[in-house]
């Protein structure tokens, strides 16, 4: 989760800094349809921002349930991880055995 959210939080930093230097370079330009894009614009940087927020603390929440639970059942955690890995395992080997005939 933590390798995702970098390249994420760069992608959306880096559209927001375009959204604003495209504002930047547009305040002079004069017309009503400019004014217009401008603000909606600028409506949808701040709802993009606070969808931002709410998927980050939502993932924070789930994140830290998640750790609470594998603390509570550490035994059970590891028993479903193996028995999810050898679920896996089986399908990818099953389906590698097919391909070759």
């Amino acid at each position: 989760m933590n390798k995702e959210t970098p390249t994420s939080s760069s992608d959306l930093g880096q559209l927001a800094e375009n959204a604003h230097a495209l504002m930047a370079a547009t305040a002079d330009v004069a017309g009503e349809n400019v004014a217009t894009a401008r603000k909606r614009l600028a409506a949808a940087l701040e709802s993009a921002k606070a969808m931002a927020g709410k998927v980050r603390e939502k993932a924070v929440a789930g994140a830290k349930a998640t750790n609470e639970a594998v603390h509570e059942h550490p035994y059970q955690a590891i028993a479903i991880g193996v028995g999810v890995g050898m679920i896996v395992g089986y399908f990818l080997g099953h389906r590698s055995s097919r391909n070759r005939d």
